[in-house]
C-alpha cells in the first residue's frame, strides 16, 4: 500500500487547480467533524484508452450520501461525470484511482454545519493493487476483528462519509499489528458485516453468500457488480446473515471493493479456507471482473465510461 503519487491537476468547484493548491483550512467543518462525502473509483487502461468503471453509479451514491447529510450540492450527476472524465484526461493517465470529495469548509465552529461552505474536489492519481502485488493471485490472510461495525440507525452505513472510516482504520490497523493482511468485522449482532473497506463473499457448497444491506455495511458497487457477474455465469447468489463460523467452513472466500477489486481470502484466524488456495469460483469471478474493466471482454452491462485522450 504505497503512498499516493501527486498528479498535475485537481478539479475544484468547477475549475482546475494545481495539485498543491487544492487546500482546505485546518478549521474546516470536515476536518473537525469528519463531515465529508467521498467516492473511490478506478479508471483502467483498455485497448481503446482509459475507461472508468461504473462512474455514474459511484457519483449517484455520492449525491445520495450528500443528501443524507443535508449538504447542498451545486452540481448534477451529469456535470460531475463530465468533470471526472476531463480530470482523468487532463492528467494524461491511462489508469488511475479517482476520489471525488464533497467537503464542508471553514465557517461553523460547532457540530451544526450551518455557515460552512460546501466544496467539491476531484483528485486522481496512479494506484496499483491495494493489498499488494500478490494479493489478487495468491490471496490474503484475514482475521475477525475485535471491533464491530456500527449498529443500524446509529450513523448511516449506506452513506460513504469520511467519519464512517474511523471504524475501518481501527479494523485495518489491528489486523496489521497482529500479522494479518486484512480483517473482517462482525455486526453488533455478531454476524458477518464487512471488511475494513470491502464487502465479503463466501462460497458454500457452490452457492455464493454475502451479507445483506442490513444497516451495518456500505452497499458496494463492486459488490453489486460481482452479484451480477455471478448470475450471468449461472451461480446462485444468496443475501443473508452469515455466522462467523460460516467463514471457517466455507470452501472459498473473497472480499471486493474498488480498491481491493476481487481479492481471495485463503485463511481466517489462521484457519485455512477450503484447500488454502484460490478456489475456482473466486478465480472465475475475478477473471470476469478484470476482463470487463480492462476491456478484454465486451462491456455488456454498459459499465465503462471511456475517456478520450487529451
Amino acid at each position: 500500500m504505497a503512498n499516493l503519487t501527486p498528479t498535475d491537476w485537481i478539479w475544484r468547484d468547477g475549475e482546475f487547480v494545481p495539485w498543491a493548491d487544492a487546500t482546505l483550512h485546518v478549521l474546516s467543518h470536515s476536518m473537525q467533524f469528519g463531515s465529508a462525502a467521498f467516492e473511490g473509483i478506478r479508471a483502467y487502461a483498455t485497448p481503446t484508452g482509459p475507461a472508468i468503471f461504473r462512474l455514474r453509479e459511484h457519483l449517484q451514491r455520492l449525491v445520495t450520501s450528500v443528501r443524507i447529510y443535508r449538504m447542498e450540492l451545486d452540481y448534477t450527476v451529469d456535470q460531475l461525470v463530465d468533470a471526472t472524465v476531463e480530470t482523468v484526461a487532463r492528467n494524461g493517465l491511462d489508469s488511475c484511482y479517482i476520489r471525488p470529495m464533497v467537503v464542508r469548509g471553514f465557517g461553523a465552529a460547532g457540530m451544526v454545519p450551518t455557515g460552512s461552505p460546501v466544496h467539491v474536489y476531484i483528485p486522481v492519481w496512479p494506484w496499483g493493487t491495494y493489498l499488494g502485488p500478490d494479493a489478487l493471485e495468491r490471496g490474503i490472510a484475514a482475521c475477525i476483528s475485535s471491533w464491530h461495525r456500527v449498529a443500524p440507525n446509529t450513523i448511516p452505513a449506506m452513506a460513504k462519509i469520511a467519519g464512517n472510516y474511523l471504524s475501518g482504520q481501527l479494523i485495518k490497523m489491528e489486523a496489521l499489528a497482529n500479522g494479518y493482511d486484512e480483517a473482517i468485522a462482525l455486526s453488533p449482532g455478531g454476524t458477518v458485516s464487512e471488511g475494513s473497506g470491502q464487502n465479503v463473499f463466501a462460497v458454500v457448497d457452490g452457492i455464493l453468500h454475502t451479507t445483506p444491506l442490513d444497516g451495518t455495511i456500505l452497499g458496494g458497487i463492486t459488490r453489486a457488480s460481482i452479484m451480477q457477474l455471478a448470475k450471468d455465469a449461472g451461480y446462485e447468489v444468496r443475501e443473508g446473515a452469515m455466522a462467523r463460523e460460516t467463514l471457517y467452513g466455507a470452501q472459498e472466500l473473497f472480499i471486493c471493493g474498488t480498491a481491493s477489486e476481487v481479492t481471495p481470502v485463503t485463511s481466517v484466524d489462521r484457519i485455512r479456507v477450503g484447500t488454502g488456495s484460490v478456489g475456482p469460483i473466486t478465480r472465475d469471478l475475478q477473471a470476469r471482473y478484470m476482463d470487463i474493466v480492462t476491456g478484454r471482454a465486451p462491456d455488456t452491462h454498459g459499465w465503462l465510461t471511456h475517456v478520450r485522450r487529451a
